[in-house]
């Protein structure tokens, strides 16, 4: 199964005079970039958050958020009794100093100083964490699944990738026995015209029909064929894999195009290497999407 590093996922909560949207955007990345951007009465549950979303996304650029929008709906208020004393204490004594005892909008004062009127709603109770973690949790798996799916349309389009190389390769074979047939003979027709020049002395048709042998078998491809056959055929199966294995399809592509350059490179025949061109050009595509996997 194969898993895109790009996903999304939202989840929506009303606790306690609160409305909390929880939101997961992930993009691709080498290593894991995790960033998060939660309210400041969340900041003791920070590392779980964070362990639960390093836990469920190994790799790419995870951005979290969780908004919050007060409702005021079952807000609860109350009042400091101590500080306010303290503060109707120092505005009677500034007021007996300005002369000005008495006045009526004292009370008021007091309620509007810092921290004298509290309130509740930057309190989390474990109750409402309860149900906090579950809407992280839907979040997440909204985002998992939007990356499965992504995956569907990645592995789809690598797998007919794999199958165009694959084609390709069939194709070089009539190409590959009519390059070695014209190689042959071109090579026992440039033996027989220079042969004449050593000075009277026949060169050894043996010794040159080894070095032919030799020159060849230092052409051939078959083996790079048949290793770039097993090759696509082990990416074939590494994507129906459980797990969703991006480095490794990533390590068989280097394994793939490291065959297809030898073929290119002892091929010297103008049909071939349009089909190794083609073959570069397909692997290409494959190392593309491939910086999109998990």
């Amino acid at each position: 199964m194969i898993k895109s590093m790009t996903g999304y996922g939202k989840a929506v909560l009303d606790i306690t005079g609160r409305k909390l949207t929880i939101e997961i955007k992930t993009l691709n990345s080498k290593q894991l970039d995790l960033n998060m951007k939660i309210p400041g009465y969340f900041r003791d549950k920070e590392w779980e958050v964070r362990g639960l979303l390093t836990q469920r996304f190994e790799r790419g650029k995870i951005d979290f958020f969780i908004s919050t929008e007060v409702t005021g709906e079952m807000l609860s208020y109350s009042i400091n009794h101590t500080l306010a004393v303290k503060y109707h204490e120092e505005l009677k004594k500034l007021s007996h100093e300005l002369h000005e005892e008495g006045s009526a909008n004292m009370l008021s004062l007091v309620l509007k100083m810092p921290d004298v009127m509290q309130t509740s709603r930057d309190e989390l109770s474990e109750h409402d964490w309860t149900s906090i973690s579950a809407a992280i949790e839907q979040a997440i798996s909204q985002t998992d699944t939007f990356r499965i799916n992504e995956g569907k349309v990645l592995e789809e389009d690598m797998k007919l990738r794999v199958k165009n190389i694959l084609q390709l390769l069939d194709a070089i074979e009539p190409f590959e026995k009519r390059r070695i047939l014209d190689l042959r003979e071109r090579l026992l027709r440039d033996f027989s015209k220079y042969s004449g020049d050593f000075n009277g002395s026949a060169p050894d048709q043996n010794r040159f029909e080894q070095e032919l042998i030799y020159y060849l078998e230092k052409l051939d491809i078959t083996e790079e064929k048949v290793r770039l056959l097993k090759h696509c055929q082990y990416f074939q199966e590494t994507l129906q894999e459980p797990a969703s294995q991006g480095k490794k399809l990533g390590f068989v592509t280097q394994e793939m195009g490291r065959e297809i350059n030898t073929i290119g490179s002892k091929a010297s025949d103008a049909g071939i290497q349009q089909f190794v061109v083609q073959m570069k050009d397909e692997l290409e595509k494959i190392k593309e999407q491939l910086g999109n996997i998990l």
